[in-house]
């Protein structure tokens, strides 16, 4: 019997026929994942056939998990330039369904946003986009351990189908102009595989991984534009400008490379940028500034900077303020949510349809001065604490719970005035989280002052 320690030849440790079948298709390659992994792990550049070879024997099972964990660790070592960042990203993209949108007769975009507090510009960007005479199909994802995910927040619509089928999916975006659903089973599966991967390796903060990882995603969605909104401050996974610019710069020139028409714009996450946290309470606020009934001030100056600037890479001249303020945008959200399976007067009746919390209350932050710093992130997982968001991946959601009416920086207090309201399921998880909301204020003498859009990076800037 053969000493387990004994190394064996690759091709045994692959499924039955993976091995010959890809020396079949690259009969000038002698395909060795372990030798991929080596070279990358002593700080050599891989070119796109071994990057491609790799990836695809990992979407097919012919690379084993633990190959795509070294794999994934020696990047997260060693880095990648930009070629091969390029490469990742092409090879993610085409191991599954690339999308074709060459019937529409109008450019095709869309935006991604890498993760807030209060963060629903997505429902009130893509239906003025649409207004605006784009097509958005919008592939969007969940929660992400502090922040909020755009699918949780459509989930607390009734009846709304984050996962449609294809046929429909076409139909909405093409009759409609957008439409806001998840990621396929068959669109870029290998970014799924990878990511699982990643999340328990430890290897999840890699530049070139994120990269790859989103903008996979994205080229398969068959874009032809996208833009960017990459997150800085407490509330972000990049805290520090410098972080986040790094983060910007690897995305827009990766995308480009691959073809994609991209720019980021770096918005400020050092308090939340709606003024409500949770999921039903944010489509609350997203309705509320469709219709005009209240507009946060800093959201609508991101909103706006993130749809004035795919407009002018789509080479569109249109007013995405008039498309809003005029209702078209509004009118667009309601038919969009009725084309998904969602009630065909929500954007009127949304109060009937959405879910309450049965306990509501106002919470007074004590001190007298105003808020000088919130810990972002800290309101981000109190809403977790709620049941707002997930602490294990196979987690419920509770769509009705978390915060609104926040308060952001520069605001008075004074131990008399409301600072927020809570919604919550019971008493002992509400004052748990309200224990954490408090404990995320500073209360001061001057705030300070962070620009909403605190940089740009263009095509030709990365």
């Amino acid at each position: 019997m053969r000493a387990p320690w004994l190394l064996v030849p690759a091709e045994s440790l692959l499924p039955p026929l993976a091995f010959p079948a890809l020396l079949a298709q690259n009969p000038s390659m002698s395909f060795l994942p372990q030798e991929i992994i080596a070279a990358k792990r002593d700080g050599k550049p891989l070119d796109a056939a071994q990057i491609g070879a790799f990836i695809a024997g990992f979407a097919d099972g012919s690379v084993s998990h633990a190959q795509a964990a070294a794999f994934a660790m020696a990047v997260y070592f060693q880095d990648m330039t930009t070629p091969e960042r390029v490469a990742l990203t092409e090879a993610m993209r085409d191991s599954g369904t690339v999308l074709d949108w060459s019937d529409l007769d109008g450019p095709v975009a869309d935006k991604h946003s890498t993760g807030g507090v209060g963060d629903n510009v997505s429902l009130m960007l893509a239906p003025i986009l649409a207004a605006c005479g784009l097509f958005v199909p919008m592939i969007s994802g969940r929660g992400l351990g502090h922040t909020g995910g755009t699918l949780d927040k459509f989930d607390a619509i009734p009846g709304y189908q984050t996962s449609p089928d294809n046929a429909l999916f076409r139909k909405v975006v093409r009759e409609v102009g957008c439409a806001i659903i998840g990621q396929t089973a068959d669109l870029a599966p290998a970014d799924k595989l990878l990511y699982a991967i990643r999340d328990v390796t430890a290897t999840v903060e890699s530049i070139p991984l994120i990269t790859a990882s989103i903008l996979s995603k994205k080229l398969a969605a068959g874009l032809g534009a996208l833009v960017l909104d990459v997150k800085t401050g407490s509330g972000a996974f990049m805290p520090t400008l410098e972080k986040s610019r790094a983060l910007a710069k690897s995305l827009v020139s990766v995308a480009n490379g691959a073809g994609l028409k991209t720019s980021a714009l770096i918005t400020d996450m050092n308090e939340p940028l709606a003024s409500a946290a949770g999921n039903a309470l944010e489509v609350r606020n997203a309705v509320d500034f469709l219709t005009g009934a209240h507009q946060d001030a800093r959201l609508r100056t991101v909103t706006l900077a993130l749809a004035t600037e795919l407009l002018t890479l789509c080479g569109v001249t249109a007013d995405p303020a008039a498309a809003l303020d005029s209702g078209r945008a509004a009118e667009i959200f309601g038919r969009m949510v009725a084309a998904l399976g969602g009630p065909t007067d929500f954007i009127t009746g949304m109060d009937r349809y959405l879910d309450r919390a049965p306990i509501v209350r106002d919470i007074v932050l004590e001190g007298d001065g105003v808020v000088t710093a919130i810990d972002t992130r800290a309101i981000g997982m109190a809403v977790v604490t709620l049941g707002g968001g997930r602490r294990l991946p196979t987690d419920s959601i509770d769509f009705a719970v978390g915060f609104d009416r926040i308060v952001g920086l520069g605001a008075r207090v004074d131990g008399k005035t409301r600072s927020a309201t809570i919604h919550a399921r019971g008493e002992n998880v509400a004052d748990e989280a309200e224990r954490r909301f408090r404990a995320a204020f500073t209360i001061g003498a001057t705030a300070p002052v962070h620009p909403i859009v605190a940089d740009r990076v263009g095509p030709s800037e990365a």
